[in-house]
């Protein structure tokens, strides 16, 4: 049976990971072992992060939806409950994005929601 060398191989392994680890500090990057730890941290974070930036988008459309409307003198638990009675479904990014570029639409949704609210 022949002879089997696996250097090669585990040479590209390592380099593969040592190219990934550029960039972390200290010996992250040019040890193997500390390399390879380092990017499982690195990815694992990534992956988690990659879910928790939907709930910062959120946070980030309320509150700018919240001092829009405020300006208008409709709270934002008010507003979406109006849009809500009123029929009207605009999801948080669309009307955050209103409230920043199209601010006579958003005072038209703001007089809607109210519209809404007032027989209640």
């Amino acid at each position: 049976m022949a002879r089997v060398k696996r250097g090669v191989t585990a040479h590209a392994r390592h380099k593969k990971m040592l190219d990934a680890a550029k960039g972390h500090r200290a010996t992250s990057h040019i040890h193997y072992a500390r390399a390879k730890e380092s990017l499982l941290h690195a990815w694992s974070y990534a992956y988690a992060h990659r879910r928790q930036r939907k709930g910062d988008m959120r946070r980030l459309w309320i509150t700018r939806i919240n001092a829009a409307s405020r300006s208008f003198g409709l709270p934002y638990g008010q507003l979406i409950a109006g849009l809500k009675a009123a029929g009207i479904e605009l999801d948080r990014k669309s009307l955050a994005e209103m409230a920043i570029f199209d601010s006579v639409g958003f005072e038209k949704v703001v007089g809607i929601a109210r519209g809404a609210l007032a027989p209640a």
